[in-house]
């Protein structure tokens, strides 16, 4: 918040599956994430920006990875998916100065390791 409102373009990309990272920026109990709503509509190809990408505190853009339920498959994979479908879809392409991740700190199935391996972070 601090840096947005000292001018500087900030996305918050939470990558964990409770989906929570985002919450205090955009005055919301959860936000729909991008696993989530790629499950609804059928594909993550099925989905555009503006779907998940929403615009908080400071004009701080906001999205949640989200992933499997705790202790059902990987929320590597998903983090890979949902960097991967921000990146094809332009969301850093904004001129961004700070883009976080919010990560989980275990390592449960390579935890964030997947990413970093495929040059996401």
């Amino acid at each position: 918040a601090a840096l947005a409102e000292s001018g500087k373009k900030v996305m918050i990309v939470g990558c964990d599956p409770k989906a929570d990272s985002t919450r205090l920026i955009l005055h919301a109990k959860a936000q729909n994430t991008i696993m989530q709503m790629a499950a609804d509509a059928g594909s993550v190809e099925d989905l555009e920006l503006e779907d998940v990408l929403k615009t908080g505190f400071g004009d701080v853009k906001c999205v949640e990875s989200g992933g499997p339920e705790p202790g059902v498959g990987c929320a590597g994979r998903g983090v890979i998916t949902a960097i991967n479908f921000l990146e094809e879809e332009g969301a850093y392409e904004d001129d961004l100065d700070f883009v976080f991740y919010d990560v989980l700190g275990d390592v449960v199935c390579g935890g964030f390791a997947m990413p970093i391996r495929e040059n996401k972070a």
